[in-house]
């Protein structure tokens, strides 16, 4: 995969050079046109973390994926523009739920001119541009986040208020993107999983984000959240059409219906069940 096509999936135009506007411009627009979901693993169809396979999907069939899929892509684009690239371990609501959360997630360091910065395309509702590494807050139009450092090795993402998690952990030793195929295995088949049971879908443009879990989309702004239930099947794939950016045709010929029968049954689920992934 060229840095070209890559670079044209999502839609960047400017220059490209390994500094920190391009890495903000870049961040934004993959987390603006490349959207999170999950929509494979509804259909039961296997999730790879093969970068050829991973290629495939978010570049040449212009899909999303969730965490793992999402920052491995991440991860290929930064580095063909030059950036120094690590990916990372996190563990969504460890602070909550304890150190089994560890692989939950993974996220990216980039290491730029002496600075680190945070980069995670795998938090639906999450931070639109990178986050410099140092504890306390960083505002972004009117989302604070806060970093705190809980030991020289492990930090803690703290979201703004009100959004889809309270946190995340994540420790700074690098690792490969195959090593997390067995966690997004299992993530990605279990039946007790989230991502199996809930169809999910986000995608972040000015100002909000919008959450599609099965059949209820959200709004998540600064100023709080709204929320509405589609109706119909013709609403819920002009929603995944227009709103999340989903190729409905790579669904295959019954996808949407397949996929809208889901989140019918679905749709009382997501709201009782603790999220324990992200």
């Amino acid at each position: 995969m060229t840095l070209e096509a890559m670079l044209h999936r999502i839609g960047h135009r400017g220059r490209v050079t390994p500094d920190r506007e391009t890495l903000f411009a870049v961040h934004r627009r993959w987390r603006r046109t490349v959207p999170y979901e999950n929509l494979d693993i509804q259909l039961g169809r296997p999730v790879s973390l093969d970068p050829d396979a991973l290629s495939d999907k978010l570049i040449r069939r212009r899909r999303g994926g969730y965490c793992y899929e999402q920052n491995a892509g991440l991860a290929m684009l930064l580095r063909l523009a030059g950036f120094e690239v690590s990916m990372i371990e996190g563990g969504v609501m460890r602070q909550v739920h304890g150190d089994g959360m560890w692989g939950n997630h993974n996220a990216l360091i980039v290491d730029l001119d002496g600075r680190q910065w945070v980069a995670d395309a795998g938090i639906g509702d999450g931070f639109l541009e990178p986050l410099h590494l140092r504890e306390g807050t960083h505002t972004q139009g009117r989302f604070t986040y806060r970093l705190e450092r809980l030991d020289p090795n492990t930090w803690r993402f703290h979201h703004h208020p009100g959004l889809s998690i309270c946190s995340y952990d994540f420790r700074l030793q690098p690792h490969e993107s195959a090593e997390f195929a067995a966690r997004s295995h299992e993530l990605s088949t279990s039946p007790s999983s989230p991502y199996v049971t809930t169809l999910i879908a986000a995608r972040p443009t000015a100002g909000h984000t919008s959450l599609l879990l099965s059949r209820t989309v959200r709004q998540y702004s600064a100023d709080g959240r709204s929320s509405r239930t589609l109706k119909d099947v013709g609403e819920f794939a002009a929603t995944l059409r227009d709103r999340f950016l989903v190729p409905l045709e790579d669904l295959g010929p019954d996808g949407v219906n397949h996929l809208w029968e889901k989140a019918v049954a679905q749709n009382d689920l997501w709201q009782t069940r603790t999220w324990e992934a992200g």
